[in-house]
């Protein structure tokens, strides 16, 4: 089924470029003039790829699973790989043998326990940011952040979680610089982790209720599904990559904009119990997926567009989420906006299976650094990732703690 599609299209000239160097909030500048002139664009960059920037079109895409599918390729640009990393690399119903494995453990009652451990990380992270010299609050904060909790919710020693929260972020800015050797030796090691974690918890035999290797062991050894020992270390592997890129980028996201809103800051102080309303508009406003990708399995048409099969579609989730005909006043930040059925973590059967955890762990450092400072703001120009996540890669910040703190 898959198209060839390195050589272009001779009919079919590129219509936009999305790999440009951007600065806090220009792509979204970008995506709105798309929406209104061209909301469903070809590029040739990649390989060649469509871009789905309504709200109606990414809905369309991630539900339908027969039609668009993930197996062939599921970022833009497509990464070459060895072998299926499930979930991610697998359509239902194949997918759903793993969900099933990994959606019981992320419920609220095991996360709820994890708390203590956020908490704990946010706290050390902060007191190092206050302190820093020149503190940058991805590097310094958000970054080594998301890898604690991702560690705490894995059940893994300080020793290894420290290990990992070393790898994972080297990990992570070598995806943001592309950089195949590092990006490679970064990949093995984290393989190596996953196998770590995998038989260093089945050891300690815990319930698979709680325990994400535990409940991926005991599916593998259901004969109904095709879970092997192997699929479930590639799954821990899988989730270990997905669970520091994306949180990072987001949390990074929502300390630029509170650094640029001191209103907002003075609110969420004195009124915490706001916190959760702000998160869901920081996270509509601020989504950072934009390179999950469908592939067409036939020729369909999207937009008036002729889609062919085996071309690629972007889903631009950050564009989705500010669609002028969905939400009104788009740009802008509402406290209580009714009805924010935004996309930060997808939608479908390929939906953010930690959104639960996310939001957690973003309530607890968000409350964690606003209480523990009186204000914080940019100190230097925000440098962006590249295309593979929305959200910032440096945040140089001035920030002054709390008095008693």
């Amino acid at each position: 089924m898959a198209r060839d599609l390195a050589e272009g299209h001779p009919l079919r000239s590129s219509e936009w470029e999305p790999a440009v160097h951007e600065t806090f909030g220009s792509a979204h500048r970008d995506y709105a003039e798309l929406r209104a002139g061209n909301p469903f664009p070809w590029s040739d960059a990649f390989g060649g790829f469509w871009s789905a920037t309504t709200y109606a079109d990414v809905l369309r895409v991630t539900g339908d699973d027969d039609l668009f599918i993930t197996s062939v390729q599921n970022v833009v640009p497509h990464v070459p790989r060895s072998s299926r990393r499930p979930p991610l690399h697998f359509d239902p119903p194949e997918h759903t043998a793993y969900r099933q494995a990994i959606d019981p453990v992320l419920r609220g009652v095991n996360l709820r326990a994890r708390e203590p451990q956020f908490r704990a990380s946010a706290e050390e992270l902060l007191a190092g940011l206050v302190a820093a010299e020149s503190p940058d609050a991805m590097r310094d904060f958000a970054a080594p952040y998301v890898v604690d909790c991702f560690a705490a919710f894995l059940g893994v020693p300080s020793d290894l979680a420290r290990h990992i929260r070393e790898v994972g972020v080297r990990y992570s800015f070598a995806i943001q610089d592309m950089d195949d050797a590092v990006i490679g030796r970064c990949s093995a090691e984290l393989y190596t982790i996953a196998e770590q974690i995998y038989r260093d918890r089945l050891a300690a035999d815990p319930n698979p209720d709680q325990d994400l290797a535990a409940s991926l062991h005991e599916a593998a050894s259901d004969p109904v599904n095709h879970i092997t020992e192997k699929s479930a270390i590639a799954t821990i592997r899988q989730m270990i990559v997905a669970g520091m890129g994306a949180p990072q980028a987001i949390l990074g996201s929502c300390l630029v904009h509170l650094a640029t809103a001191p209103e907002l800051q003075r609110h969420l102080r004195e009124r915490p119990e706001d916190l959760p309303v702000a998160i869901e508009e920081l996270l509509r406003l601020h989504a950072p997926y934009r390179v999950f990708a469908r592939t067409a399995r036939r020729d369909t048409t999207i937009h008036g567009r002729e889609v062919r099969a085996g071309e690629p579609i972007a889903l631009i989730f950050p564009s989705a989420n500010r669609d002028e005909g969905v939400f009104e006043r788009p740009d802008e930040f509402v406290l209580r906006r009714p009805n924010n059925s935004h996309l930060a973590f997808g939608r479908g059967a390929h939906r953010c299976p930690a959104a639960r955890m996310g939001r957690i762990e973003l309530r607890i450092a968000l409350e964690t650094v606003l209480t523990g400072t009186e204000w914080f703001e940019l100190a230097g120009e925000v440098e962006m990732m590249n295309w593979l996540e929305y959200g910032p890669r440096a945040v140089p910040i001035a920030i002054r703690s709390r008095a008693g703190r």
